[in-house]
């Protein structure tokens, strides 16, 4: 029996890992510019959905990665309310390569602090004495393999653009 075993220590755990350090709001903001007037018009709301991530490398094996939502309601073209939230997390990954790294970054922490963002808009917007709502899921999967798509395209294009310099 190794000495780990016997002290009671679990042994070093092998191949890639993931954690939730920390979730918190980044920034949060709520605005309704034409309250209490836009509670009497009449008309049908239309929204607009703005979506945003950024992800910064604390260490070696941490990430913040903030996801951003901006949600704004107008009705007969005058704004209702505008809805923004940061949601940010602090993630530990640790050995994964690069592509996989890159791929949770994309899609598995935005999956984790999406309901976060969810909650506090629908919160702000019920507050904000609208009716409640709420956003729909997103996949996150099929967002990052667009965006891989789109910088392949890109990376395609500068390619040629240089290969036709030359």
């Amino acid at each position: 029996m190794s000495d780990q075993a016997q002290n009671g220590a679990a042994p070093v755990a092998n191949g890639p890992q993931f954690s939730v350090e920390k979730i918190y709001i980044k920034d949060v903001s709520f605005e309704a510019p034409n309250a209490p007037a836009v509670f009497n018009e009449q008309g049908q709301p239309q929204l607009q959905m703005n979506l945003n991530q950024r992800v910064q490398r604390l260490n070696d094996t941490a990430f913040e990665v903030v996801l951003g939502v901006t949600l704004t309601c107008t009705v007969n073209e005058k704004t209702a309310y505008l809805a923004e939230v940061q949601q940010a997390g602090v993630f530990g990954l640790a050995g994964f390569d690069e592509n996989v790294l890159d791929a949770m970054l994309g899609t598995h922490c935005p999956n984790v602090l999406y309901p976060y963002v969810r909650q506090t808009i629908g919160d702000l917007i019920q507050a904000g004495g609208f009716p409640p709502f709420l956003l729909q899921p997103i996949n996150f999967d099929a967002l990052y393999a667009e965006g891989l798509r789109q910088r392949a395209q890109q990376g395609d294009l500068a390619n040629s653009e240089t290969a036709g310099n030359a």
